[in-house]
């Protein structure tokens, strides 16, 4: 009787496993379906990405292009980096472009600066006429003073003909200001009552507490005013008339526009230099635009969705 006992339990885990491999063996490999809505919805990102393609590498490819053609090419004929040269040793164009950088990096930053305080001012339930300074912000971002009293404002101040103005004028952002008041009151409020608990000031919550939890927010806001002042032309045409002031956007705008091309020591054909300023006036954004790319998209809903 025990060796019948011994037999049996050797052979029960056999025809387990057997039975598994029988089941395993019955059973049909799972076949992932194509589903019509994939497929479109690839098809239209690829028609979305050629549209936006093709004309940037018409814009990089002419750049390089000592002769200048209309038609697509997807290499130069003749390649050529006088283009750039010009740019970079021809006064009328490389000090615009210093403008450009030196106004948008000091515009960002003031721009968060002032974001940032008064969102986390106007967060606070205890600061007296906090209702008011919010309701006070928001009809401005309805109504205007208008054109003439911004103007005399800024004259007052000593902006006209200045390149600072950009800096002055996108400063303040209520929009941006909102926003960060809206992601700052998605941080649970047991951190902000922990940090008071360990005797920190509300400056010292604010720098330790608040602005380590918000770099998705400071990234996509930063990107809105970078952005804003590195585009702004109009502003530069309603403010500005000295020559020496005036941003990169402005003066391709000029040439473009208007045909005033700089004269250059580098034999380079007008719509090579008009592409290389292009790229020039994109280039920024786009080396920009990947490394900040997973903090935008995080930061693009901002104050959208509360807990």
């Amino acid at each position: 009787m025990a060796d019948l006992k011994t037999t049996a339990t050797q052979v029960a885990p056999k025809t387990e496993e057997a039975g598994k491999m029988n089941v395993n063996i019955t059973q049909e490999p799972k076949r992932s379906k194509i589903k019509v809505f994939d497929v479109i919805n690839y098809l239209v990102f690829a028609i979305v990405t050629l549209i936006v393609i093709i004309p940037l590498w018409k814009v990089i490819v002419d750049s390089f292009n000592a002769v200048g053609v209309y038609k697509f090419q997807l290499w130069p004929n003749d390649f050529t980096i006088d283009g750039y040269r010009t740019i970079i040793h021809t006064r009328k164009l490389f000090r615009p472009f210093l403008n450009s950088v030196i106004t948008t990096v000091l515009g960002t930053l003031v721009g968060l600066v002032m974001a940032t305080l008064g969102g986390y001012v106007l967060n606070q339930n205890d600061m007296p006429g906090r209702n008011f300074f919010s309701y006070f912000l928001l009809v401005t971002m309805i109504f205007s003073g208008g054109m003439i009293p911004e103007y005399l404002v800024m004259k007052r101040l000593g902006l006209v003909d200045s390149m600072w103005v950009l800096v002055v004028k996108h400063g303040m952002n209520v929009y941006n200001l909102v926003l960060m008041k809206n992601f700052f009151e998605g941080i649970p409020s047991s951190l902000y009552e922990a940090a008071k608990l360990d005797g920190c000031s509300p400056m010292q919550v604010f720098y330790k507490i608040v602005l380590p939890l918000s770099k998705a927010a400071l990234a996509s806001i930063g990107l809105m005013f970078a952005v804003t002042v590195w585009n702004d032309y109009s502003t530069v045409q309603i403010y500005i008339t000295n020559p020496e002031q005036v941003n990169f956007q402005y003066q391709l705008r000029v040439m473009i526009m208007d045909g005033d091309t700089p004269t250059t020591a580098y034999k380079v054909s007008q719509n090579t230099l008009y592409y290389a300023s292009i790229v020039c006036a994109i280039l920024p954004f786009m080396v920009a635009y990947p490394f900040l790319q997973k903090y935008f998209v995080t930061g693009v809903n901002v104050g959208a969705v509360k807990e």
